[in-house]
């Protein structure tokens, strides 16, 4: 499997860089080839521009400013997504990968009995989110409503694609987390990426 694998934090030495490393290694150790695209490291620019939002309706619609990350998107039976939460929501480049590269034509086409949105990224199979909060679990869940998968699960992933492979894995608590607790994460991602087939 071709697996697209996003990482967006601005910290080459972050624990969201070793998660990123670490979901890369086991992947090609189970027979994937990972293809990294680190936000930050590839300088995207995450603001939607007049012009892009302007031509939203039009067809077909311009994807020439991201058409690398595109044809990225498009190569991949897989994505993956690395990042933190932070006041319970996506990193702004992350949010902006949305927005720019999850475009009309690429993540899915307008209904021309207009309302509907069709899903585009039939051949993505596999989508997971492997993130951090600073928060504890039950203020995230409970309080919270966890918000980020939601919006991944029922909004992105559902709206883009059919029937694919949707998994979040979190870390809780990162602010205090222990080596020990973020030692057993790394070891649940490289568990959970290993088993893909």
């Amino acid at each position: 499997m071709r697996i697209l694998l996003v990482l967006a934090h601005p910290l080459e030495d972050s624990f969201a860089a070793a998660v990123a490393r670490t979901a890369r290694d086991a992947l090609e150790a189970a027979g994937h080839v990972v293809d990294l695209l680190d936000l930050y490291r590839e300088d995207f620019d995450p603001r939607l521009s007049k012009a892009e939002r302007g031509g939203y309706f039009d067809h077909p619609y311009d994807t020439s400013a991201v058409a690398d990350i595109v044809a990225r998107l498009k190569a991949a039976d897989g994505l993956i997504l690395v990042f933190p939460q932070w006041w319970f929501n996506f990193p702004a480049i992350l949010k902006g990968f949305f927005d720019r590269v999850f475009a009309p034509g690429v993540a899915f086409s307008h209904d021309a009995a207009g309302g509907r949105i069709v899903p585009q990224l039939t051949h993505i199979r596999l989508f997971y989110a492997l993130t951090t909060t600073g928060s504890p679990w039950w203020l995230v869940r409970l309080y919270m409503g966890d918000p980020v998968r939601r919006l991944l699960k029922r909004g992105i992933a559902a709206f883009c694609s059919k029937g694919l492979n949707f998994r979040m894995l979190s870390l809780h608590d990162m602010d205090r987390a222990t080596d020990a607790k973020r030692r057993a994460h790394l070891d649940r991602v490289r568990k959970l990426l290993s088993a893909i087939r």
